[in-house]
């Protein structure tokens, strides 16, 4: 780095202690006048009397004064803890080795309305949270209907991830249904193509129509590592299943309604080797996933990652600093 890119770039990593210059530079003033060799007897007695009356003897023993020196001492001691700093260094960054794919159901029952405004507005809320515990995670997303739809492959860029759930709703698929089995083979692809030791298959969905196809991919993903931990979008209660035109029926002209089924959920979740949890225990369920992701061990160098930081050049100081306390601690000084 040239002189004029080191100016240009100069400045203190930590500016607030250069505060302290100007109190210990009037205090080393007021010391100077209050201990001045003569003090205030120069006023009041001859100059040939005084030179009779001091300890030395009678003769005036010139000494270099040490307030200047001490005033050094104290303008080096806060420059150098205020952090002078005119160049980078650039070192290898690590990353977590833990790779989340969040699996949304868009299917036409997460439009109903048991929870408010529906479910699948809810649906994105948790999402939200989720990706607010992932941290230094990698995160993917995933959404299914009749088909499954990578929305996001694994990254680090969360804002990403966040930018794009609003328009996810039932309406923008292609065509209706709730086959979670493809989804989960989905996400199982994208977690192997990252690889990493902690990765985990999130599933939000209100249930599926396909048990066999998902709890076959759910024991699949547990034989690869993976964990599926599934979170219930809706209510036992239920609500009437929405379609065109106002709700849907069945051929008896009876209202089709759309219920939770915890049991199912829960039985879907042991078999990914992970746990289930409602809306209301997704804070018990966030806390467990930070909690296994603090484990020691859990990150890795990246050969693509490097972090610059300010190289602090505060320590040079310190040896004038020393020498300065040394010579100022010599006898008769202070």
């Amino acid at each position: 780095m040239d002189l004029s890119a080191a100016m240009h770039a100069f400045h203190f990593l930590r500016p607030a202690w250069l505060l302290a210059l100007p109190p210990l530079w009037g205090l080393a003033v007021w010391l100077a006048r209050r201990r001045a060799r003569d003090g205030n007897w120069a006023g009041l007695i001859d100059p040939e009397l005084l030179a009779g009356l001091r300890l030395s003897g009678g003769e005036a023993v010139a000494s270099a004064s040490p307030w200047p020196w001490l005033a050094l001492a104290w303008t080096l001691a806060p420059l150098a803890l205020a952090g002078p700093s005119w160049q980078k260094d650039v070192t290898p960054g690590y990353r977590g080795t833990a790779a989340w794919v969040l699996v949304l159901d868009l299917s036409p029952s997460m439009s109903a309305t048991d929870l408010q405004p529906n479910r699948v507005t809810r649906a994105r809320y948790a999402i939200d949270d989720l990706l607010g515990a992932a941290r230094d995670a990698r995160v993917g997303l995933v959404a299914f209907s009749d088909e499954a739809y990578t929305v996001t492959p694994l990254t680090d860029d969360v804002a990403t991830v966040r930018a794009l759930l609003p328009p996810l709703a039932p309406d923008i698929m292609p065509s209706p249904g709730d086959r979670l089995g493809p989804a989960l083979q989905q996400a199982g692809k994208l977690l192997q193509q990252a690889g990493g030791k902690d990765q985990r298959v999130i599933v939000l969905t209100d249930g599926f129509a396909d048990p066999a196809a998902a709890f076959t991919a759910a024991a699949q993903l547990r034989s690869a590592g993976v964990t599926l931990d599934v979170v219930g979008i809706g209510t036992t209660g239920g609500a009437p299943l929405s379609g065109a035109g106002g709700f849907s029926q069945d051929a008896q002209g009876h209202t089709l309604m759309t219920r939770l089924d915890p049991d199912r959920l829960r039985q879907l979740a042991a078999a990914g080797g992970g746990d289930y949890a409602d809306l209301d225990g997704l804070p018990g369920l966030i806390g467990t996933l930070q909690a296994r992701r603090e484990t020691p061990g859990g990150a890795v160098a990246g050969p693509d990652i490097q972090v610059e930081h300010w190289r602090e050049a505060g320590i040079w100081l310190l040896p004038g600093i020393l020498l300065l306390s040394a010579a100022l601690s010599r006898r008769g000084w202070l």
